[in-house]
């Protein structure tokens, strides 16, 4: 039943079910791109709302999939291509944090916010905590 709904997501889907590997595998591909993101402060606060113990198992399920689609080296449109390699990530995303949108507070808006202010290069030892 699910394959009926999600065509397409399945590796992401599988790689949401393991949340260690989307942490630190997150931190690594959110480094590297992260300049060339014009969504990350959304990506981030929806990565600090996944990772919050106080969220709903379902709304952090929602948003490790999304997550998970973000960190997968293969997707609809790659990552590589000029302009158009993150419209399928930030669609995904915005999909997700559409349906969750009310769990998403104002400290993981603001830890997102601090994160790219402060920059990523602790990125790395935050994925190991």
């Amino acid at each position: 039943m699910a394959a009926e709904h999600s065509v397409g997501f399945e590796p992401a889907e599988r790689l949401a079910e393991d949340r260690e590997s989307v942490r630190r595998r997150f931190w690594r591909k959110l480094k590297r791109v992260a300049v060339q993101l014009p969504f990350a402060e959304d990506l981030l606060a929806a990565y600090y709302c996944a990772f919050d113990k106080g969220t709903p198992r379902h709304v952090q399920a929602s948003l490790l999939g999304a997550l998970a689609y973000f960190i997968l080296p293969f997707d609809f449109v790659p990552d590589v291509m000029p302009i158009l390699g993150f419209t399928d990530d930030a669609a995904v995303l915005a999909t997700a944090i559409r349906m969750v949108a009310s769990h998403i507070t104002t400290e993981h808006r603001e830890a997102a916010r601090a994160k790219l202010k402060r920059g990523l290069d602790e990125a790395k030892a935050e994925a190991a905590q």
